[in-house]
């Protein structure tokens, strides 16, 4: 089941102040999430080495505001394909009216965000798709997309994640544009996460839980290093990539 009919055209710079904010499915987001690849040093003669094919290289994210973007954009991939896998699964299928509406909706974000993503990188690197995070593999098998449990399971912990992931990258932005649009879509990440809690915990109190609002009522936030560590846990990024420019903490 192929739903990805939303199509962006790719922004400039300047025209990136123009986007409309206010469409329900012309969100735009600026969050985090990047996964470090381990290198191997291995010893070997010189006739091995001439045997061996190229490695290819692994991409990084980059610095600054385009290390800031690619860490969205990957987030973006993630949640697009998550949501794509629930579309096409027999849970969704089956759901009810209510949870197919949220459903559709947070996929039809998701591939909106992806794409605007893709699209406002290249034009930022004019073109050089050397900077631009490639497509990425992902490996959902941990997911019962039969499983109302699973699937929701999965959702609340993206979107959960996504939002602390946000509010530590806010700090990264250089840009105020970029900064007016992460603070934007902070809101949008938490609506949707308030959808998955509304509809999946037993406690009506859930959407706003004690686990997501500290002590001054304030939204968690997660440094990059701690986003790291809960997106390798998941397993979901089959591909390697690094953000050795991004800070850690």
């Amino acid at each position: 089941m192929k739903r990805e009919q939303n199509v962006i055209e790719e922004p400039s710079q300047k025209s990136m102040k123009k986007q409309p904010l206010n469409s329900r499915r012309n969100f735009l987001k600026i969050g985090g999430l990047a996964v470090v690849g381990t290198s191997l040093i291995l010893s070997c003669s010189e006739d091995d080495e001439m045997r061996r094919p190229p490695q290819e290289e692994v991409f990084d994210l980059g610095a600054g505001d385009l290390g800031v973007l690619n860490y969205a954009y990957a987030l973006e991939q993630l949640e697009a394909a998550f949501y794509q896998h629930v579309m096409d699964g027999s849970y969704w299928m089956n759901a009810g009216a209510e949870e197919k509406l949220i459903l559709e909706d947070l996929y039809n974000h998701e591939i909106i965000h992806r794409e605007f993503f893709k699209a406002a990188i290249t034009g930022a690197v004019n073109g050089d798709s050397s900077q631009v995070l490639p497509d990425l593999e992902f490996d959902f098998s941990s997911v019962d997309f039969t499983s109302r449990a699973s699937v929701l399971q999965t959702a609340k912990l993206l979107e959960d994640t996504g939002v602390a992931a946000y509010n530590g990258a806010g700090q990264l932005i250089e840009t105020p544009d970029y900064l007016v649009i992460a603070g934007k879509i902070v809101s949008v990440e938490a609506r949707h996460a308030s959808a998955i809690r509304s509809i999946f915990d037993e406690e009506l109190t859930s959407f706003a839980g004690d686990d997501l609002i500290d002590g001054n009522g304030l939204d968690l936030a997660m440094a990059p290093s701690d986003i790291l560590a809960a997106v390798g846990d998941t397993g979901f990024i089959k591909t390697e990539f690094t953000a050795n420019q991004l800070p850690t903490s």
